[in-house]
């Protein structure tokens, strides 16, 4: 990691099918491809990383078939770094189509209203399918506004959900499709950070997963209605 003449931290995420170097802008390719924007256009901006989504591809065409086709990369001829969601974001916006326990969630589709049950092995394993480069755990996204004593509850299940995708995640990532085709080289896993607007909830979470040895790490629980001014805090 260095400093740039600004003062921004650079560093490069070295990944199975681009190093990317960071800071960096992740174009959203929520079902593969991003909106309106056509795929020369992103090569030519040289876009490192795109991001899809585990609940929508999961939900159409599903994981499955794109595994049968060689996963994501080959399915969307994207032979860049991709970056796959745990889906617990889209999860959580279902609302008041979704039911959360300690072994998962169980929700309805937004498309024909049928039921589904997300397990942290289960994402995980949908992101195997898919065969992105980075994956993320499986956890429990905290609304705002929260009490405390809901931002614990959300935690405590985040951190078990979180042990639980590695334990999954470490026991079947040579499975990813292309393990063999770029030199046994294995997808990465990153843990999220939750916690609510509680800072040492968050510290506590951070913590926590770092002992856990991810590959990396992220920030989330934000953009759900939370006042800007928090959101940079």
């Amino acid at each position: 990691m260095s400093e740039s003449e600004d003062g921004g931290r650079r560093a490069q995420l070295i990944l199975p099918h681009q190093t990317v170097q960071t800071p960096v802008f992740m174009p959203v390719g929520t079902q593969g491809t991003v909106k309106a924007v056509p795929q020369e256009t992103l090569e030519a901006l040289n876009a490192e990383i795109i991001l899809g989504n585990t609940y929508h591809l999961y939900l159409r065409p599903g994981h499955d078939p794109i595994r049968r086709m060689g996963g994501l990369h080959k399915f969307i001829s994207w032979p860049r770094a991709l970056l796959t969601d745990s889906g617990g974001f889209q999860v959580f916006s279902l609302n008041a189509l979704r039911k959360v326990t300690d072994d998962g969630v169980r929700f309805k589709s937004h498309l024909d209203g049928s039921s589904h049950f997300f397990t942290p092995e289960h994402s995980i394993d949908i992101q195997i399918a898919l065969g992105a480069d980075i994956c993320m755990a499986f956890d429990e996204c905290t609304e705002y506004p929260a009490e405390r004593s809901r931002a614990e509850e959300s935690l405590r299940l985040t951190m078990a959900w979180a042990c639980r995708s590695l334990d999954y995640f470490r026991a079947h990532q040579n499975e990813v499709v292309w393990h063999d085709e770029l030199g046994g080289r294995t997808q990465s896993l990153f843990g999220i950070v939750q916690g609510g607007m509680y800072a040492d909830l968050r510290k506590q979470c951070a913590e926590q997963l770092v002992e856990m040895d991810f590959d990396g790490y992220a920030i989330g629980g934000l953009s759900v209605g939370e006042p800007r001014e928090l959101t940079l805090e």
